[in-house]
């Protein structure tokens, strides 16, 4: 799909902040049309850019960066000469770019760690979180086999879609439920959960926002805050900050007609701001 399939007539929510993450621009997976309406659709005051934004792995093996994905660059960049504070904090697959930290490039501001303090003064550590996979700092082959592996379930994915669009279906993520469904995946996603928030909690912070495992959340954690903003390669979502302080996962989501539709966030994805 291109933007040209996507609605014209844009309304424009604001926020305070908005974070995103895992974007992996460069690849055939980014879901660069809606990651754009989404930019499009959503103004804020501070935008962090949480890792995985390029994602230089493929690119080396392959170059693909269709017109879409440079649209993308693009709005990030006019967004930053108008006002919004732009923050890019690397991740694993554009650890490259960790070389130019403590500098700013076109307004956006480049840190291998970042934090925001949000209305009600809770400071939130902001970390892509790679470095709390062992695989990825100590067995990088079997991270790049891995990643293959999960290219090719994204590939699998975008045909299963055209499937079920072409059955009047909405969009639906076959790679994440397998992922889900698979259990040494879901004991490592809860040992990085909890790693992640450990380390929050030793650093004295009141919670933290990542990236790296692809899965949207927001919850307690030993007393930590913690926030994951989830892809743009498989679910769509973002973390925001309204302007009274909540903390929300928005799903992004395409309906059946292909149309992006905001999810309204339900209880278990939304974090009231403390009063």
């Amino acid at each position: 799909m291109d933007a040209s399939d996507l609605p014209l007539d844009i309304t424009q929510t604001r926020y305070r902040a908005v974070f995103i993450s895992d974007l992996h621009l460069g690849t055939p997976g980014c879901k660069s049309a809606y990651l754009l309406d989404f930019l499009k659709s959503h103004e804020c005051d501070s935008l962090y850019l949480i890792g995985d934004v390029l994602d230089a792995w493929q690119l080396r093996n392959r170059w693909y960066w269709p017109q879409q994905h440079n649209d993308v660059v693009q709005k990030v960049l006019r967004k930053a000469r108008k006002g919004t504070k732009v923050v890019y904090v690397p991740g694993n697959h554009d650890e490259s770019v960790r070389q130019f930290r403590g500098l700013s490039f076109g307004d956006i501001e480049i840190l291998d760690e970042a934090v925001h303090v949000t209305l009600d003064g809770r400071r939130l550590w902001l970390v892509h979180g790679d470095l709390f996979d062992g695989v990825v700092q100590h067995a990088k082959w079997l991270a790049k086999l891995g990643d293959s592996a999960y290219t090719f379930s994204l590939w699998l994915n975008n045909h299963f879609n055209r499937v079920r669009h072409r059955m009047g279906l909405g969009y639906w993520s076959l790679s994440q439920y397998l992922k889900h469904k698979v259990k040494n995946a879901v004991n490592f996603i809860s040992a990085f959960e909890q790693t992640v928030a450990s380390e929050a909690k030793r650093r004295g912070y009141d919670g933290v926002v990542c990236g790296h495992i692809h899965k949207a959340e927001i919850r307690d954690i030993d007393g930590i805050l913690y926030c994951n903003d989830g892809d743009w390669v498989e679910s769509l979502t973002a973390l925001v900050e309204t302007l009274d302080g909540r903390l929300e996962i928005i799903h992004w989501a395409p309906n059946a007609f292909g149309v992006p539709v905001e999810s309204p966030p339900s209880e278990s994805v939304t974090q009231p701001a403390v009063t």
